[in-house]
């Protein structure tokens, strides 16, 4: 059976990305498009513009050719905007990177994805001097490209070119590159407005990182394709974030798990002027029932379940907005133009509603597939369109959708992805571990934390808090193991894979008694 979304299909008026700030420049040149929440600084529409332009400029002065890859590890920013929409305007597409991630974890993603060019907070251009061509940072050489006089390139951009390619650990693996045309996001923008009605009218402080693509598509794409106006949060800090939401009249809120949470516990909320405040919603990561009743009781707003990943370029499916139409529990109903199918894990036979299997999907956001790994997208592209999501989950009648567990091994740590399979590789570096097995493990606060088995060598007396010291020098903050538990064997299947279903049910079983 096709479970499909009870919206029209969205035809998006965009042929590029760059076509939504070019159109709301255009209508509203003077309006803020961008502040920066720490330093003040802002750009209108017209500002944005011609700033992408000057950077399109200057990147193509440095040998920047249509269909090439731009690196971009920059902090939420109007820097990180303006490379963005510069990049795509000179013709290339861009690699959005965390730039906290370690020297060693940037380069393999650079050279992964072939780019040449990086643009760089200054820490990390330093470092990588050496894995690109050419280097941009703020107080450095950013200039050459922002002050940049040169006429910008006249690129034409097919909706089928890329745009995007950021990185996932996808089902299972280490992270891959996801590939995102201008119309897999364009289409999704548009979906977005019709999901969640945002408007022209809003203001978003946006405490999701830019690189991720909660921050890229859900907000920074989607709020400046509608002319609306975007505050940006370096770091993330709850009593500093409602401050700027009171400060700038914030009428619009997306937040992790971890995020409201912390607002449904602390007495915060309730010592700002919030008032204008319309609408909520929580997605990257599943939210319980309770959880959500307990922020809708400290705010008095209706907070909506939105469903996303990588590789549907953000939103596949989001709640209702009026409490007589939702569910709680529910990520809601399907994006428009998007269609599902609820698979049996064993037989693959479909299955009907109230039916729990692994969800695939099919519509205009759905990736291309995964960068120079032919096998892993032949394993998650099913044919026909139809993308494998690793979700376990059900619809119902109605068509909501219920997620209930993942296939997928791809830890979510306060909404961020970690993959097992690296942090495994990581481990087993260490002179005395013979074996590592890694799973996520259930937490009141951040959802999940890496967890460690481990395998120490015969005869090797193993401390746990050096171990996660070992690892936390090698990758960043979000991946860090925040438990261990020595064991005398990783359960494995004949053919050597890590069973990690049985870990988690050990744990898990654990976690409830």
């Amino acid at each position: 059976m096709t479970f499909r979304s009870p919206w029209h299909v969205v035809q998006s008026p965009y042929t590029s990305v760059c076509d939504a700030i070019w159109v709301s420049a255009r209508d509203q040149p003077e309006k803020l498009a961008l502040i920066e929440g720490d330093s003040g600084h802002s750009l209108t529409y017209t500002q944005l513009a011609s700033g992408a332009d000057r950077v399109a400029a200057g990147l193509a002065r440095a040998g920047l050719a249509a269909g090439q890859a731009v690196a971009v590890a920059l902090p939420n920013s109007i820097d990180f905007a303006l490379a963005w929409f510069g990049a795509l305007r000179a013709g290339g597409w861009v690699v959005p990177l965390n730039p906290l991630y370690t020297v060693a974890e940037l380069e393999q993603q650079i050279r992964d994805s072939g780019a040449r060019l990086l643009i760089a907070a200054p820490d990390r251009a330093r470092d990588l001097a050496g894995v690109v061509e050419q280097v941009f940072a703020p107080g450095s050489r950013w200039s050459e490209l922002t002050e940049c006089q040169a006429r910008p390139p006249d690129v034409r951009m097919s909706p089928q070119d890329l745009a995007a390619m950021p990185y996932s650990s996808g089902t299972t693996g280490k992270p891959k590159g996801v590939m995102l045309t201008h119309v897999n996001i364009c289409a999704n923008v548009e979906q977005a407005v019709a999901l969640t009605g945002i408007g022209r009218d809003d203001v978003v402080v946006n405490m999701f990182p830019l690189y991720h693509v909660a921050g890229l598509n859900s907000v920074l794409n989607t709020v400046l394709a509608v002319g609306g106006t975007i505050v940006l949060i370096r770091r993330f800090d709850l009593e500093g974030w409602l401050a700027l939401i009171e400060k700038h009249r914030g009428t619009y809120i997306l937040i992790p798990p971890p995020v409201a949470m912390a607002v449904a516990k602390s007495p915060l909320w309730d010592r700002f002027r919030l008032d204008s405040v319309r609408s909520a919603a929580c997605g990257a990561a599943p939210l319980g029932a309770d959880m959500q009743k307990a922020f809708e009781q400290r705010t008095g707003l209706v907070l909506r379940q939105v469903w996303g990943m990588s590789e549907g370029t953000a939103i596949l499916s989001c709640d209702s907005g009026e409490p007589s139409e939702r569910r709680l529990g529910s990520c809601g109903r399907l994006a428009p133009g998007m269609e599902a199918r609820v698979v049996d894990i064993v037989s693959r036979s479909e299955l009907g509603p109230g039916e729990t299997g692994e969800i695939w999907l099919r519509g205009p956001n759905i990736m291309q597939g995964y960068w120079r790994h032919p096998a892993a997208t032949a394993e998650t592209m099913a044919g026909d369109g139809w993308m494998r999501t690793g979700d376990i989950g059900y619809f119902d009648s109605e068509g909501y959708v219920y997620l209930v567990d993942r296939l997928k091994e791809m830890i979510k740590y306060n909404a961020q992805q970690v993959a097992p399979a690296e942090l495994e590789d990581v481990i087993q570096t260490h002179p005395a571990v013979l074996d590592a097995a890694v799973v996520g493990a259930p937490d009141e606060s951040a959802g999940e934390i890496p967890m460690a088995f481990v395998v120490p060598k015969n005869g090797v007396v193993l401390d746990a808090a050096d171990l996660m010291n070992y690892v936390a020098a090698r990758v960043a903050p979000h991946k860090k193991i925040r438990a261990v538990e020595f064991v005398d064997a990783i359960p494995k299947t004949l053919s050597g894979k890590v069973l990690r279903r049985v870990l988690k049910d050990r744990v898990r079983a654990r976690a409830a008694g």
